[in-house]
């Protein structure tokens, strides 16, 4: 029988993620946001952040990227249509076994973090019900 022992190594993105996603979580409970989940993952896909406030449930994608100066790159513009379905599949299979009510009202949010070659925090962006559907957002449309 061989022995072996193998050291998992997070990639270099990976890190950067995590520091998005506790600056995001940072920011929304100093704005009063209750955190529900993190990193609720499904088959499907993930969800980084799960929060309410007040009657409404945010499913929170963070985007992170490290500053270019000049580059013009925008994290949030990684949320593409393949992603947003995604998200809405995973954000109901949390609903439903959460059994969360049928009039519960949830929103899809993005924030978009820039941090810093030394990963401070450069910017960030909350994009307030960024993908959303007429099934689903909470202006109830």
């Amino acid at each position: 029988m061989k022995h072996f022992t193998t050291n998992i190594v997070k990639h270099p993105d990976q890190n950067i993620g995590d520091a998005g996603e506790e600056a995001a979580t940072s920011y929304l409970t100093g704005l009063g946001y209750t955190i529900l989940a993190r990193k609720y993952r499904k088959k499907i896909g993930e969800v980084d952040i799960v929060a309410q406030k007040a009657d409404i449930i945010h499913f929170v994608e963070v985007k992170t990227s490290v500053h270019y100066p000049d580059s013009g790159f925008l994290p949030e513009i990684r949320v593409d249509r393949k992603k947003a379905a995604k998200l809405r599949r995973t954000c109901e299979i949390y609903l439903s076994e959460t059994k969360a009510s049928p009039d519960q009202r949830w929103q899809i949010d993005v924030i978009s973090v820039i941090l810093n070659a030394d990963s401070s925090l450069n910017s960030m962006n909350h994009f307030e019900n960024a993908v959303f559907d007429n099934k689903y957002c909470s202006q109830g449309l």
